[in-house]
């Protein structure tokens, strides 16, 4: 629970699939229409879509902004890649 209290604080808004706005990112993993990877302190955010576009990106406020249309939101664990022994990459793609 104490480690809970030392993570920074992280919202994720989606607007009919089209339009959304992450906060609390420390770094953009990769990104491109298919697919951007975002790093929280609550582990990482998979989201995958069609002609995704990340349309504004501040990493010193943490807040990215996308557009395009999202078909699923996925976490992943902040230590599910260390534990599993493989990338997040090669797990997607299996």
């Amino acid at each position: 629970m104490e480690d809970r209290q030392m993570q920074k604080e992280h919202r994720l808004q989606l607007f009919n699939r089209e339009e959304g706005t992450v906060s609390g990112v420390k770094d953009v993993k990769s990104f491109d229409e298919k697919l951007i990877l975002l790093s929280t302190d609550w582990g990482t955010i998979t989201i995958k879509g069609e002609a995704l576009h990340v349309s504004q990106l501040n990493l010193q406020t943490g807040d990215v902004k996308l557009d395009g249309r999202v078909d699923s939101i996925t976490y992943s664990d902040k230590g599910a890649v260390s534990r599993r022994g493989e990338s997040l990459l090669g797990r997607m793609f299996r």
